[in-house]
């Protein structure tokens, strides 16, 4: 090997200190420098064209040692007699000062690299540790026994390494717990350094060791032999922005600089025999070597072109971008791993290390090659390459995105889930745990780390895609296997007989449609746990709704069947597949042999009119309900007679099965009886509705209220359908009225119905707001004389008189021959007659421009006096249409008060038809109130 010449002649001095330079540090914006000299001043400097900024004085002694925040924003230093000084970074003011920060020189100053903390140390043998937001002491100082020459935080931070003149000791940053403690050099060690990737700390001593030696920092035994060349004690040292280069200085007046891969020395600066450097820093682009000496100059020396790591590693790399477009991904993955060996500390490398792995579909290497990037940005010296880190995300952050979108799936998703690759059971935490393992989570998460804009839309749909899973909808048959006869095995693999074969077709029909998951009702929940089984059986209908597809197995419906066969399925006789065809979205009829319905292929057979017209006939849903249900109170008569035909194996089913169809949700009782769940969800039906068309009814009563029926069959028939007026009827009507009835008189009473609340229950009992008639007579028909039922005639104050059937035996009476009992016959009032707006229909502002007129007008009280009388009339009108529509016919309730002053209910076998005995009459009615019926 050739001989090194020294270079002797620095690119550029900066000259204005009087006395040697013992600190320098350069500014992370790469543009300015600071220096701290002997002289007892402290100077700012412009790099690019060499002029002084400002000269700080402050200090009584000697400035020894230095540092920059990472930011720039403070700069601190430390002198002889132990003075601590914190500077304004950009202006250069004095911000504190500490006189006494420690009892003698301080030799050393270190910020921490989250910029939190700032380390001093001193030859008084402690280091100390201060608060940047307090400038106050964190704990007590630690205790090194010697002298402290150097004090350094690895990196990441999670380590400080103190270099005493007698040993190494490594401390945890939160903790201070000591670590490692080792002699370091044979003599004194005089400095330390940690390597960019914190493998390494490199250490130089004094004369009698002028070698630098590295440490491994896991073992913390030296590697390698030291590194030799000078001859003098090696007063600093300091690492190329790459992590490939390493400066030291000596008091032998020499820089040298070496090549981190093998330690070899490729360039020696020599300022003068008679001079001594006492400190040395690289500039932020890595081109020039900053030494401060005795010669009270800083010297700028350049760093060989052909050592700069940028120059080679841009030959490679500008290699892989050509490669790159030829998809040549082995070729990019070596020149991208040569431009990271030239340039460990650059970003560049893993991003092309990162964009080949990611072609190659290597993706979990290409997310550890994106992850390292971004760290490479974040510690970036050059401002505007960390600034390129916005445009990323963390892994971290990526992950939490992708977390709350697969939550909020989940949400509507049922808690066990067949997988229709493996056969096995999943539960939610499997599930996501297999999704991360796939292509298309690697991929979103790589997509989302390089967009730190990508809409929420995009993950949402990629979850969906995944997450998607295919409900079947069935007629339990024999024995339908269960969650213990499949957990922890593989479903594909158990005998196929029964029930197991009809799940083993079905997960493989999910699986050829491109769905991962499946759902069963039999073999998903835990029918042992009554907390799972209540959440199942009251989510059920949103888990239909928002599954990517509903199978409904047919299994009485032969091969090759024709149109009709659907129909006549007994499927369409079991409660539980109401809110099956109903919720679904999407829906595929498959029959006996696992073949489609009709050999109709299309993806969704709500879209075929055949199919929809055939359930429509069979079901009596309308078809424009079957295709887009939407859940809740409205229509609740009608939805009730969709299922009175229906029947469940376990009798309180029939109810269960209906609450999301309504959109409620209530307790599972299994064992309460099939009066008690039903009438549990009328009675929430009428509280929360206020809709009393489900007391609309024949048949038997139930024990839970007598206004309420025993079964749902009850609902089978079509509700009492009376005739109605036509428009010219009414205002013929209404013409007929004015004489008789006063408007007034019609306004009060429409008042007073307009005032009264709605139905509602309480604790079993049905508060119902009437238009009551008490019952003067009742007499049982001897001319209709049978066992039972009964037939009675009745006769009610303003009411003509009519006929009731029941089962039920009633006391007899009249006016001459009374009875203690009170009987009535009531309207139960319904506020639709009052046929007011619905006021969620309405418009928010009136666009009438007279009613908007400005009230300050002198049209003013004319205006208001027509629109006054506009709302008059229009009230009247109301009044007097109430009127008219009471004088019709009306569905009538016989109530018979009870002991507690409460009234019950007499089931009638058909509707109980009454008519008020004249429409004149309807107003002279008094008797409107709410009764509490049992």
């Amino acid at each position: 090997m050739s001989q090194l010449i020294p270079s002797t002649t620095p690119l550029r001095t900066y000259k204005d200190h009087t006395d040697a330079i013992r600190a320098v540090a350069v500014f992370p914006d790469g543009r300015r420098m600071v220096t701290g000299s002997y002289d007892k001043t402290v100077c700012l400097w412009d790099l690019r064209t060499g002029a002084m900024l400002k000269k700080m004085e402050g200090h009584r002694d000697r400035v020894a040692t230095l540092a920059v925040s990472r930011h720039g924003r403070l700069i601190a230093s430390g002198d002889r007699k132990g003075t601590l000084i914190i500077w304004h970074g950009e202006t250069g003011e004095l911000l504190t000062q500490f006189t006494q920060a420690h009892s003698n020189r301080i030799y050393t100053l270190e910020f921490s690299p989250d910029g939190t903390v700032l380390a001093s140390g001193s030859e008084d043998t402690t280091t100390k540790l201060w608060c940047k937001m307090t400038w106050q002491l964190q704990g007590n100082p630690i205790e090194c026994r010697n002298c402290v020459r150097r004090v350094q935080y690895s990196p990441s931070g999670e380590f400080l390494a103190i270099a005493t003149y007698n040993d190494i000791q490594i401390y945890t940053s939160d903790t201070r717990e000591r670590v490692a403690h080792f002699k370091g050099q044979i003599s004194y060690n005089f400095t330390l350094l940690w390597t960019p990737d914190s493998t390494r700390l490199l250490t130089a001593g004094d004369a009698n060791d002028p070698t630098i030696r590295e440490w491994d920092t896991i073992t913390w035994k030296q590697v390698g032999d030291p590194w030799m060349g000078h001859i003098s004690g090696i007063s600093s040292i300091a690492i190329h922005p790459s992590g490939t280069l390493v400066a030291s200085a000596s008091y032998g007046g020499r820089v040298r600089l070496w090549r981190l891969s093998d330690r070899r020395v490729i360039a020696i600066f020599q300022l003068g025999y008679s001079c001594w450097v006492g400190c040395i820093t690289f500039s932020v682009d890595g081109k020039h070597i900053l030494s401060g000496a005795s010669d009270k100059m800083i010297s700028a020396w350049a760093v060989p072109k052909d050592a700069w790591p940028e120059s080679k590693a841009q030959v490679s790399a500008n290699r892989s971008m050509a490669n790159l477009e030829k998809s040549l991904w082995e070729e990019v993955l070596l020149d991208a791993q040569k431009v990271i060996d030239l340039n460990p500390l650059s970003h560049i490398g893993y991003r092309l290390k990162h964009t080949a792995l990611h072609g190659a579909q290597r993706y979990d290497e290409a997310i550890e090659a994106l992850t390292t990037m971004l760290a490479k940005l974040d510690n970036a010296h050059d401002m505007q390459i960390r600034k390129l880190r916005e445009q990323y995300v963390s892994p971290f952050k990526a992950d939490s995105m992708i977390q709350k979108v697969i939550n909020d799936q989940l949400d509507t998703a049922p808690l066990r889930l067949l997988d229709t690759t493996t056969g096995l059971l999943c539960d939610r935490e499997t599930q996501i745990s297999a999704f991360k393992t796939t292509t298309e989570y690697k991929q979103l998460f790589l997509s989302i780390m390089k967009h730190a804009d990508l809409s929420r839309e995009i993950i949402a749909d990629a979850v969906a895609k995944y997450f998607g899973c295919v409900m079947l909808s069935h007629r339990w048959e024999g024995k339908e296997p269960l969650l213990q006869d499949i957990k922890d095995k593989v479903v594909y693999q158990l005998e196929a007989t029964g029930g197991l074969r009809k799940l083993q077709l079905f997960c493989k029909k999910a699986r050829e449609a491109g769905f991962h998951w499946a759902w069963v009702d039999s073999c998903c929940i835990d029918q042992n746990n009554n907390v799972e089984l209540q959440k199942s059986l009251n989510s059920m209908f949103a888990w239909y709704y928002h599954a990517a597809l509903t199978i409904v197995y047919l299994s009485d419906v032969p091969p090759s069947s024709k149109s009709g066969a659907l129909a006549k399925s007994a499927w369409n006789t079991r409660g539980w597949t109401v809110p099956e065809f109903l919720a679904p979205r999407v829906i595929l009829f498959y029959r006996q042999d696992w073949t489609l319905y009709l050999d109709n292929d299309s993806h969704n057979h709500k879209e075929s009119v055949e199919i929809m017209h055939e359930l429509e006939d069979a079901t009596g849903v309308d078809a424009r309900a079957l295709i887009a249900f939407q859940p809740g109170m409205r229509d609740a008569r009608e939805k009730l007679k969709w299922a009175s035909t229906r029947i469940t194996t376990v009798a309180e089913d029939i109810a269960y099965s209906l609450f999301g169809i309504f959109g409620i949700q209530l307790p599972i009782l299994y064992g309460e009886n099939k009066e008690n769940a039903l009438g549990r969800l009328l009675q929430e039906i009428v509280a929360r509705s206020g809709d009393i068309t489900a007391l609309d009814w024949v048949g038997q009563p139930s024990t839970f209220n007598s206004c309420l029926p025993a079964n749902i069959s009850s609902y089978a028939a079509p509700p009492c359908a009376l005739p109605s007026l036509s428009e010219d009827q009414i205002q013929m009507a209404i013409s007929s009225l004015r004489h008789p009835v006063t408007v007034e008189l019609a306004s009060s009473f429409y008042d007073r119905l307009d005032n009264m609340s709605a139905a509602r229950f309480a604790n079993c009992r049905l508060h119902l707001p009437c238009i009551v008639h008490r019952v003067i007579e009742v007499r049982r028909r001897q001319d209709l004389a049978q066992e039972t039922p009964f037939t009675y005639g009745v006769k009610a104050d303003g009411l003509c008189d009519l006929l009731i059937t029941t089962q039920e035996a009633l006391v007899q009476f009249s006016w001459t021959r009374p009875t203690r009992q009170t009987f009535l016959l009531v309207r139960p009032w319904d506020r639709r007659l009052l046929e007011l707006a619905d006021f969620s229909e309405q418009p928010a502002f009136d666009n009438d421009a007279e009613d908007m007129s400005d009230p300050g007008t002198p049209l003013d009280h004319s205006h208001r006096s027509a629109r006054q009388e506009r709302i008059d009339s229009e009230r009247h009108s109301r009044a007097l249409r109430l009127i008219v529509r009471l004088g019709q016919p009306f569905g009538a309730f016989l109530l018979a008060q009870q002991r507690g002053g409460e009234y019950k209910r007499i089931a009638s076998d058909r509707d109980i038809i009454a008519q008020v005995k004249g429409v004149a009459s309807v107003h002279n009615v008094t008797d409107i109130r709410t009764l509490e019926i049992l």
